[in-house]
């Protein structure tokens, strides 16, 4: 309501977290590619007649027409290791290589490269060399020519991250000997070797993959009658003990028969094959370097991220259970309390009074006819109406006026905000019962009546009433009409039993005089004075409850940024009163608002939104890359105790289930608008920037609504 001066806001930090979602989307996409979305063999038809004679060796050059293979001299082992590394396995087969002085050829799944870096500077650092082994284990026979460049290139870069180096050496996964080739495994190869790889395939696969004992690794990895041989063997992708046994049998036996050991590049260099260097593996510096590093960084960081998101999930869901059982089984209590003390009364009302009526106004001229006309048509009781102008630009005051009911006085001031125009319509007000009005507010007849009959209690400082939304006819309309009815009077009646009450809302609240001056009246010091004042109100000895046969139509914002403005002021402001009312936490006499609400309001308001954002995104990395029913399974699950417990809060508010059919189209729309508003205002909150009143357009509907139903009855 009032124009003040602020520091702007900074706007930087919605481009930072636009570019952090994209990196933790772009980070759990490369995570889920590398560790959910392996390749398999191909279960296509594969052609029985290989393409290689039977003289082809296992490391082929395909950069020309005609393929150029390269053989193991004899008493010759290259040694090779696939599916790693592996931070447990791929140290033991090192230590066993470094205690024989053997080295070896080491074809690397690029995303457990980046998962296990020092790893693989260690077999660096002890002089053997590093191939290709795609970036997840893919198929690179049945994938599209994208997906073999990407799966290369990944890897490439996570090399250039870990260890800073290039490799020319590629073998394929689910690859053998050269006579297993296909000629659809050729077309791939050769769209392999055009970017500059060999392909190294194998002459004896140890078939240690299938853990058939060590016995059987040893004579399966054993050259026969002293020839060469490139040897297939594995450090990752599962248990690798007996691969590690064996290997110590194995060097021992061809250690004993004169066999040398050499690496696959040691081998073409040898062969005339030369790739450049003796190594296959050459170095990179600069932006190369630095890709990588960042690329490696931003896998590390999203694989931990993942894993803390999914063991959040847990806790979460358990908190979110909990709290809906809890708010169902206290709104049925304050229900059966509420039916005795009718039942006590005999149902007949209360009657109380007189009662001041406050109406702070700015700008409100759509809908302050029918506030003031349907609040002086209250029944049962007098009702003295208070208008404060408060320095409206529009014919707010004047409209007020030319009401002339003999029970309603205008006051005009300068504008000075609405807790302002508040303190002044209470020092003008003659009664000791006050009721608080916003301008676009409307009452039914008993409205009055209802709301001030808990003050038979002489422990009652405050009443908060029942708000519900007049525009509801439009989907947002209706989003909000489920919010109000489910989340913001069922958990009055939560916070009733708890006797933590922290907010009496502006549309509609009464207060007893002595409370408000126990409280010290309404503060400007936050922008949610109506939070601020109940917390203090309850800080102060006085008991809040929750009248909802006190109903009052209000009209909320018809538009997404009017919503964003509402909700923007709400959220900063409750946040400025929790943080005003920390000192609640110490309180040891009305422990209420410090030990129930503001921990309540901590966890559910603040922390949990802030979190949501990153849930709906492991969301959906799980129904990409993991099983997504369970996924889809939990997102029905509570979606149908949303609705459950909309249903519950619907029947106990007397409104028809129409309206919930819109309910579940929450969760894509409005639930992350209500985010982002969170994220917003803690933003604000920690820079220390002063948020202006937020001033939303009004057309008049809960009032034009109200007339309706009361002209039809």
């Amino acid at each position: 309501m009032k124009a003040r001066r602020s520091r702007a806001i900074p706007r930087a930090h919605w481009g930072l977290w636009g570019l952090a979602t994209i990196l933790m989307v772009l980070g759990l996409t490369l995570s889920g590619y590398a560790d959910h979305r392996l390749g398999a063999p191909s279960t296509g038809e594969r052609s029985k007649v290989s393409p290689f004679r039977s003289s082809t060796g296992p490391v082929i050059d395909l950069s020309q027409d005609d393929a150029r293979s390269v053989k193991a001299p004899a008493r010759t082992v290259a040694l090779t290791f696939d599916d790693g590394p592996d931070p447990r396995w791929t140290p033991l087969v090192l230590d066993v290589l470094r205690r024989y002085h053997v080295p070896a050829t080491f074809f690397v799944i690029g995303a457990r490269a980046a998962a296990n870096p020092a790893t693989i500077r260690r077999i660096r650092a002890e002089g053997h060399e590093l191939g290709s082994h795609t970036y997840s284990h893919q198929n690179l026979t049945d994938a599209a020519g994208w997906e073999r460049n990407l799966q290369l290139s990944l890897t490439q870069t996570t090399l250039a991250g870990t260890v800073g180096i290039h490799t020319n050496l590629f073998r394929p996964p689910y690859s053998s000997t050269p006579d297993a080739v296909s000629f659809q495994d050729l077309r791939a190869y050769r769209q392999v070797a055009a970017q500059g790889y060999l392909i190294v395939l194998s002459d004896l696969d140890s078939e240690d993959w299938r853990k058939p004992g060590v016995a059987h690794i040893v004579a399966n990895a054993t050259p026969a009658a002293g020839r060469g041989a490139v040897v297939l063997l594995h450090d990752g992708g599962g248990d690798r003990s007996q691969t590690v046994q064996a290997l110590d049998q194995l060097l021992t036996r061809l250690q004993s028969r004169n066999y040398h050991f050499t690496t696959v590049s040691d081998l073409t260099h040898g062969a005339g094959r030369s790739t450049g260097s003796r190594s296959g593996n050459a170095p990179v510096h600069g932006a190369v370097r630095l890709e990588g590093q960042a690329m490696v960084a931003l896998q590390t960081t999203s694989s931990f991220f993942a894993q803390v998101l999914q063991w959040l999930l847990l806790p979460i869901g358990i908190l979110a259970l909990l709290r809906a059982i809890t708010v169902v089984v206290l709104a049925r209590r304050h229900l059966r309390r509420r039916s005795q003390r009718l039942a006590a009364s005999g149902g007949a009302p209360v009657v109380l009074g007189p009662v001041s009526v406050i109406v702070p106004a700015y700008n409100e001229a759509a809908g302050i006819a029918g506030t003031i006309t349907t609040i002086a048509a209250s029944t049962g009781l007098e009702v003295e109406i208070i208008v404060v102008d408060d320095g409206s630009t529009d014919d707010t005051a004047l409209i007020a006026e030319a009401l002339a009911l003999p029970n309603v006085t205008v006051i005009r001031q300068t504008n000075g905000g609405k807790p302002r125009a508040l303190n002044t319509g209470i020092a003008a007000a003659h009664h000791a019962l006050i009721v608080m009005v916003d301008g676009d507010t409307v009452f039914e007849p008993d409205t009055v009546r209802n709301l001030v009959a808990p003050f038979t209690s002489p422990t009652v400082g405050a009443v908060s009433g029942n708000t519900k939304v007049g525009n509801r006819t439009r989907l947002l309309g209706r989003w909000q009409h489920i919010e109000y009815v489910m989340g913001f009077n069922l958990d009055r009646r939560m916070y009733e039993e708890l006797n933590c009450m922290p907010t009496v809302p502006g549309a509609i609240g009464a207060f007893r005089r002595e409370a408000l001056d126990a409280a010290g009246g309404l503060s400007e010091e936050t922008l949610a004075e109506d939070t601020d004042l109940t917390m203090a109100i309850n800080r102060a000895g006085w008991r809040v409850v929750y009248e909802e046969s006190a109903v009052a139509w209000t009209e909320a914002p018809s538009s997404l940024s009017g919503l964003w403005r509402q909700r923007y002021r709400w959220s900063y402001g409750t946040m400025q009163a929790m943080w005003k009312h920390r000192h609640a936490l110490r309180d040891q006499e009305h422990r209420g608002i410090g030990r129930r609400a503001l921990p309540y309001l901590l966890l559910f308001q603040v922390l949990l939104p802030l979190l949501a954002p990153a849930i709906d995104l492991y969301g959906l990395y799980g129904v990409l890359f993991l099983n997504p029913g369970p996924v889809l399974l939990a997102w029905l699950g509570f979606t149908f105790l949303q609705l459950g417990i909309a249903s519950y809060a619907f029947r106990l508010d007397h409104e028809p289930l129409g309206p919930l059919w819109a309910m579940p189209f929450q969760q894509f729309v409005y639930r992350q608008l209500m985010e982002l508003v969170v994220i917003q205002s803690l933003v604000t909150a920690l820079l220390g920037a002063r948020l202006p009143w937020q001033q939303i357009q009004r057309e008049g509907t809960a009032a034009a609504r109200l007339e309706n139903e009361l002209s039809d009855l």
